[in-house]
């Protein structure tokens, strides 16, 4: 990997995760101490970081938590399609896990005239939409609160959702690809997203198209993990057969 590549991939992590340790990042990366130092060093000269003893964190972090924002805000006419196509498939009765991220808040929005729900999440945000509604009962994990994504994650997340079974998830991803499958920038919330696959009795994954093709550090799994995409019409032809070659059906939003 040449060194702008990793700084990349650093810069994503953190975009994530918010905050990072040097000891950290040398593990994952292989590469020593001294050369994640510099890497961070290099990512605060261009703005991006802002470096404490012993690590970095995401110089737009203390702003976002208390604007309660996003990282990722791109692409926002995309979600906001993905997010109301996927809320006609939540019918009353229904209980769902909604993934944390800007795709799976969109959905929130569009769900709130509907009674008898039952909705599962790590995301803090989605309480403070839905959680005062009539007829909706709001469940919050616990976990290690990720500040970039509005997010609860870690073991003790993934653990909230042992025993519990639901109809739908609504996931979302960093990226996806054949080789790769779904990707991650942060390996702490790999247990988290497998264990709502297992509770859940219909995956449908929440991607923008710009998604397809991006591959980010940590791999969840195969394509065969969710049984929908629920993406946009700028999808091409390609990516359509050959997700379709694995037996996963598209959703088109419009």
């Amino acid at each position: 990997m040449l060194a702008s590549q990793r700084r990349q991939k650093i810069l994503e992590l953190l975009t994530e995760d918010g905050v990072a340790q040097v000891s950290g990042l040398s593990k994952i990366f292989k590469i020593s101490e001294v050369t994640i130092r510099q890497d961070l060093a290099r990512l605060e000269e261009e703005g991006y970081v802002v470096r404490e003893h012993g690590g970095a964190y995401l110089k737009s972090l203390p702003d976002q938590v208390q604007s309660y924002t996003f990282q990722h805000m791109e692409n926002m006419d995309k979600k906001s399609l993905i997010g109301r196509r996927a809320a006609e498939l939540i019918e009353e009765g229904d209980a769902v896990i909604l993934d944390s991220g800007s795709t799976t808040t969109q959905i929130a929005h569009h769900i709130k005239h509907l009674k008898n729900l039952t909705i599962v999440t790590n995301a803090i945000n989605i309480p403070f939409i839905i959680g005062g509604q009539p007829g909706i009962t709001v469940l919050l994990t616990s976990g290690e609160f990720k500040a970039p994504t509005l997010s609860l994650t870690g073991q003790k997340a993934a653990d909230f959702f042992e025993n519990l079974h639901v109809d739908k998830l609504f996931l979302a991803t960093a990226g996806i690809t054949l080789r790769a499958g779904l990707t991650y920038p942060s390996i702490s919330d790999l247990p988290v997203k497998r264990a709502m696959i297992q509770a859940a009795s219909t995956v449908y994954l929440v991607a923008d198209s710009t998604k397809l093709g991006k591959q980010s550090l940590a791999s969840l799994g195969a394509l065969s993990l969710i049984h929908y995409l629920i993406t946009d019409e700028d999808i091409s032809q390609e990516y359509l057969d050959e997700f379709s070659k694995h037996g996963i059906e598209f959703i088109i939003a419009s």
